[in-house]
């Protein structure tokens, strides 16, 4: 992993699996008393769809422009100590990380709330699509990675 040189931020498009320990470890600083982390893996059941493997393809300059732009935009709104943003490419199957966004802010509510803005920004506006690969042998493209609703909105 390697992250910009002030040491802020952490932004990665991968075929290579997902070091969560390194980014728990990129996140930790003196002066964050919050740290959230959001660990998306692949299911392997939507709805009735038993799902063998996810293929994550994404227009890579596009995306780590979007990326960058997003930490940008949070940082704008939240005091953000540090950030990640990794995203896996290529092959996942069930259980496994496909992407990762982590926080480390000065109190718990503000790593909550920027991680969760930025997981369902990411989601909506980075271009990365999700190919399903179906047990009964069928290839679907997922859209609509659309931001969830929160329980209280």
């Amino acid at each position: 992993m390697v992250a910009d040189e002030s040491r802020k931020r952490l932004v990665q498009l991968s075929y290579d699996r997902i070091d969560i320990p390194a980014a728990y470890q990129f996140l930790q600083t003196p002066g964050a008393g919050g740290v959230a982390v959001f660990v998306g893996t692949a299911r392997q059941w939507t709805g009735e769809r038993e799902t063998l493997s996810l293929t994550y393809e994404s227009y890579e300059p596009m995306a780590f422009k979007e990326m960058h732009r997003l930490i940008d935009t949070a940082d704008g709104k939240w005091p953000i100590q540090r950030v990640c943003l990794l995203h896996k490419l290529g092959e996942v199957h069930p259980a496994e990380a496909s992407v990762l966004v982590g926080v480390a802010t000065a109190h718990r509510a503000e790593a909550f709330v920027a991680c969760r803005f930025l997981i369902d920004q990411l989601k909506a506006q980075v271009p990365i699509w999700k190919q399903e690969r179906l047990t009964d042998g069928q290839k679907v493209w997922v859209e609509g990675n659309y931001p969830s609703k929160s329980p209280n909105s």
